[in-house]
């Protein structure tokens, strides 16, 4: 078996499901308009049975003139090391947004020039997500393409609508996977940003949302070539669709939820307004007696429709089918018997259900430990249905380092750090290392204690209480990196490897590996330096994935003063350092970093590597980077954001080394926000587990490698059936076998 779940982006997932949606609608659409009397009075018949919904329902129109979309064609065709043509949006890869770069790009329609730099990152976002989308959908009628094109920044519709355009736009995305293969044939494509051909063109998307911002379907309309169509000329076809938009989005909403119909709908459009005054009372709902002038995002406004689940094995959603956990475990979803036995059956053994099953409900055995933090939104954050947008929204956490963790694009003009580019060092100059960590309210971190920490913390609420944080706030999601490297130097190292004496060094080197998301909150760390104000820290960030243009680049932050305190303008400077150590320069926080796979680093042997949601399975570089730590033989501590992923990294530590893993154990400073998982009931958390790596002994030494994890439970000898639950002791079965 294999889950991705907290690896993947997020965001990609929302487009599989926006695209999902969208293939389904096309097609029964299609179906309607072949016997569209008898159809259409059985469809309008079933909606007016339907419970009433009490939220407001808005169908937005959203115009798009001046941005299109050029289609590129990846070098590699094929599955393969990079991101091939036919595994664009594959099940199994847990895919970034800038791995679509290649394949899509925003071109402007107005001037034929490079319009999409003003929204340089946010369409780098889009890009990806339509990019997928658009050939899938482009044979459908009309040319509708799921890739839709982000909205222009000079558009005129409030800033809630672009913000939902945007996403779905993303919708695209995800369906172009299998189709990318067969469609090469469509019009030619460059293997640079650009296509020559004419750029595709969404020159509309319907949008029907309830008031909450759940997102209940979708609507395209395309046109091939710059300037061929707009918004005006296609009107006189805009309420039938419309029409069956609403109706199909009532009968088969996306977001999460039964189908329902609304007591009231509203509409972005005073044409299409009047076109549906006749239609919509059809359906049993009051149209609003105006047009909706403007609309935007409300404090909880969220993209609710994440909570859409998918079906482990075909990948359908929960719009699609009813899916139901398996019996036995409870961990993975399936939409019938027929995928669950598909999957207990697979081969070899030990990727079958049959095989991970007990383990999996020993993994959900633990949800109830991995929630056990002291905060007071704890409930709220920690659970199944976990709404993360209103959160981040109604706490006002939507700018700096925030942002980082939400989908919702930040409105022009709003300060982003973007993702993947070297931190500015004017905001360093500020003053204030916690600037980024800033809500739109109050300020989230006090000033520094006077007095260093005295004794060693192991858990938040010991920290918070020294801190002066409330148990309200909510910097925990954010300080879990520090932290966690704080928890390793303390007291990990001191219990695996004693004869190191760490926490007597001045001075220390640690290597972060493979970090990408880390080095984007690369201020959170000055933390350490408050946690260990008589150590000499230098970070070295590692990895193919940060930004080429960081390579090599080496800064010192030092605070000038004898005192350990931070204050706004107390003096905190960020200034490029020489790459040399200046004598007794404790206090100071230097900062290198090397875009690079960790096999491929030169220098100096480090005191402490640490990676963060590591995913040894889920990137080839890590069957290279292994070995070169275990050739360097430091001391080498990973978290996972579950169980099953610790598992996964000592089965590759195995492949990659001949070595193993330590049993990993919960880490204290986890990140309290609950990730989302697709398929699957098991809890995510971000540096949930904590594990070290075992080196295969040297040769000679006559030296025993430490015991890894202990054997898998025995496993059941045949599928339970969906309909049961879980009875008495399990049968045993064969013992797990090491994959080879």
């Amino acid at each position: 078996m294999e889950f991705v779940s907290g690896y993947r982006d997020e965001f990609l997932d929302f487009a599989a499901l926006l695209f999902g949606w969208f293939r389904k609608f096309v097609a029964e659409r299609g179906a309607v308009r072949t016997s569209l009397e008898g159809r259409w009075w059985q469809l309008e018949a079933q909606i007016r049975r339907l419970p009433q919904d009490p939220a407001l329902w808005v169908l937005h129109v959203l115009p798009n003139r001046s941005v299109g979309i050029s289609l590129g064609q990846g070098a590699e065709p094929g599955p393969g090391p990079g991101l091939g043509s036919a595994r664009l949006l594959g099940d199994d890869p847990p895919l970034h947004l800038r791995d679509l770069s290649p394949y899509v790009s925003f071109v402007s329609l107005e001037d034929g020039e490079e319009g999409e730099e003003e929204e340089e990152e946010d369409e780098e976002e889009k890009r990806e997500d339509r990019g997928a989308g658009t050939e899938k959908v482009e044979p459908e009628e009309d040319r509708e393409l799921a890739p839709t094109s982000r909205e222009s920044p000079q558009e005129t519709n409030p800033a809630g609508e672009s913000e939902e355009a945007d996403r779905e736009a993303g919708g695209g995305k995800d369906g172009c996977r299998e189709d990318r293969v067969e469609n090469q044939t469509r019009p030619q494509k460059t293997k640079g940003q650009r296509s020559e051909a004419a750029p595709l063109h969404l020159s509309c998307l319907l949008l029907v949302t309830d008031e909450h911002g759940t997102i209940l379907g979708i609507d395209l309309l395309v046109d091939g070539a710059q300037g061929t169509a707009s918004w005006g000329s296609g009107t006189e076809n805009l309420a039938p669709r419309a029409y069956a938009l609403l109706c199909h989005s009532m009968a088969c909403p996306m977001g999460s939820g039964d189908p329902r119909k609304p007591q009231q709908l509203t509409v972005g459009d005073a044409r299409l307004h009047r076109e549906l005054e006749s239609l919509v009372p059809r359906l049993g709902v009051k149209l609003a007696k105006t047009p909706m002038r403007t609309w935007g995002p409300r404090p909880g406004f969220t993209f609710a429709s994440l909570r859409a689940r998918t079906c482990h094995v075909c990948h359908r959603h929960s719009f699609e089918v009813k899916l139901t956990p398996c019996p036995q475990c409870s961990a993975v979803l399936y939409c019938g018997e027929a995928c669950l036995r598909a999957d207990w059956r697979r081969c070899p053994d030990d990727v079958s259900h049959r095989f991970w099953c007990p383990r999996l409900a020993s993994f959900m055995d633990r949800a109830g430990e991995l929630a056990a933090l002291p905060f007071t939104y704890t409930a709220e954050v920690t659970s199944e249905t976990f709404n993360k947008e209103a959160f981040l929204a109604t706490r006002g956490l939507t700018r700096g380092y925030w942002t980082q963790l939400s989908m919702l694009i930040p409105a022009p003009g709003s300060s982003r750090h973007p993702r993947g580019s070297m931190p500015s060092l004017s905001l360093l100059r500020g003053g204030d290392p916690y600037q980024l960590l800033q809500g739109d309210g109050p300020a989230l971190m006090p000033p520094v204690p006077p007095d260093p920490p005295r004794a060693l913390f192991g858990s938040w609420q010991d920290y918070y209480t020294w801190r002066g944080l409330s148990l309200d706030s909510p910097t925990a999601v954010l300080l879990t990196y520090p932290l966690t490297v704080y928890y390793v130097i303390t007291h990990l190292v001191p219990q695996s490897f004693p004869e190191l004496n760490i926490q007597n060094k001045q001075s220390l080197k640690i290597h972060v590996v493979e970090a990408g998301k880390e080095f984007d909150l690369v201020m959170v760390f000055w933390e350490l330096l408050v946690l260990l104000p008589h150590v000499a820290l230098e970070l070295q960030f590692v990895g193919d994935g940060l930004p080429p243009e960081s390579d090599q680049q080496h800064f010192t932050l030092q605070r000038d003063g004898p005192k350990v305190s931070v204050r706004p303008g107390s003096g905190i400077s960020a200034r490029p350092s020489s790459g040399t150590k200046e004598k007794g320069a404790r206090r100071d926080l230097q900062i290198k970093v090397s875009a690079r796979p960790y096999h491929l680093l030169q220098g100096p042997k480090p005191d402490l590597v640490i990676g963060f949601n590591s995913g040894f399975g889920l990137k080839d570089t890590w069957l290279s980077s292994l070995p070169r730590l275990q050739s360097l033989r430091v001391p080498a501590f990973f978290t996972e954001s579950s169980e099953y992923g610790c598992v996964m990294d000592d089965q590759t530590m195995a492949v990659a080394t001949g070595g193993g893993t330590s049993p990993p154990q919960p880490n204290p400073f986890r990140s309290p926000f609950r990730l989302r998982a697709a398929d699957n009931c098991m809890p995510w958390y971000c540096n949930a587990f904590i594990f070290h790596l075992v080196y295969k002994p040297a040769q000679g030494s006559g030296a025993r490698p430490a015991p890894g994890p202990p054997p898998p439970s025995p496993t059941p000898s045949a599928p339970p059936a969906l309909t049961r639950r879980r009875r008495g002791e399990k049968k045993p079965g064969r013992g797990a076998r090491r994959r080879r």
